[in-house]
């Protein structure tokens, strides 16, 4: 009988320790409306990139179409705001150079895929959105992701309309956690499998959300696929944090994703 007793102490135990280690920070109540917007994914960008995602055109886009936006945002070597994905411009510029060792200068000889679109600062976007959309800003982790916080945060706080940061750095979501409490704030994650380039130690507890503990996300965008039996999703909106489903490419894709998540980022097709 002991043993058994000392068997249900023990579970009840670590699930109260969990639950802590996952919970949510508490939701600023005006925020209800950003759940339920559907964010287009880098602007509605087109499939082939003849709309380049984190253009200025895929921005407008979005907004004439009343959707919500995602997009990414990266600091120059001059410490400005720079909207863009990746690490380096080979992909989207077919240049062989880390943007953040770019000045801003230096970046508008760049064009999107091609096209006649230049990579577009935060600013820019801000200005275009003027608040009729509500937006999700995921900051890239960099080691400078201290001036990165802050030049965002500044820009942020004078947007007229509703707003998010994520990341899926902890250091940043940390950040907004000490240095702006009352902004909504997102945690990325994945399944432990998705992170391909991340050393164990740190994918393992960034999948199972354990990092919530430093930062209290008042949301976590994950990506879809891997959400399925992951208690700790459902913890963590049992709690009352938000869920976001992340990059969700079809209509049967997001109907699946309602029965968990609350709204989906997604591309490639209009959400009605």
């Amino acid at each position: 009988m002991m043993v058994f007793l000392y068997i249900v102490l023990s579970v009840i135990f670590a699930a109260a320790v969990y639950a802590f280690l996952v919970a949510p920070g508490r939701m600023p109540r005006e925020s209800d409306a950003l759940w339920r917007a559907r964010y287009a994914h880098r602007g509605l960008h087109s499939a082939d990139q003849s709309v380049p995602e984190n253009s200025l055109v895929a921005f407008r886009r979005a907004v004439e179409e009343g959707y919500g936006i995602e997009l990414d945002v990266t600091i120059t070597a001059d410490d400005q705001i720079a909207v863009f994905h990746d690490d380096t411009l080979a992909r989207a510029c077919g240049v062989d150079r880390d943007i953040r060792d770019c000045t801003w200068t230096e970046l508008q000889a760049c064009r999107l895929f091609g096209t006649d679109q230049r990579i577009p600062l935060l600013g820019d976007v801000l200005a275009l959105a003027d608040g009729r959309v509500p937006l999700i800003v995921e900051l890239k982790s960099t080691k400078r992701y201290r001036a990165l916080c802050e030049r965002t945060a500044r820009l942020l706080d004078e947007y007229p309309g509703l707003c998010c940061v994520e990341s899926f750095d902890p250091r940043v979501v940390r950040w907004f956690y000490l240095h702006r409490p009352a902004m909504v704030r997102g945690q990325l994650a994945a399944g432990f499998r998705s992170y391909t380039s991340t050393p164990w130690y740190q994918s393992l507890p960034m999948s199972a959300l354990l990092t919530n503990v430093l930062a209290r996300p008042h949301f976590v965008a994950y990506r879809h696929q891997d959400a399925r039996r992951k208690i700790g999703l459902r913890l963590f909106k049992l709690l009352g944090g938000r869920l976001a489903a992340w990059t969700v490419r079809s209509p049967e894709d997001e109907r699946r994703c309602r029965r968990l998540f609350g709204t989906v980022i997604f591309e490639y097709y209009k959400p009605q």
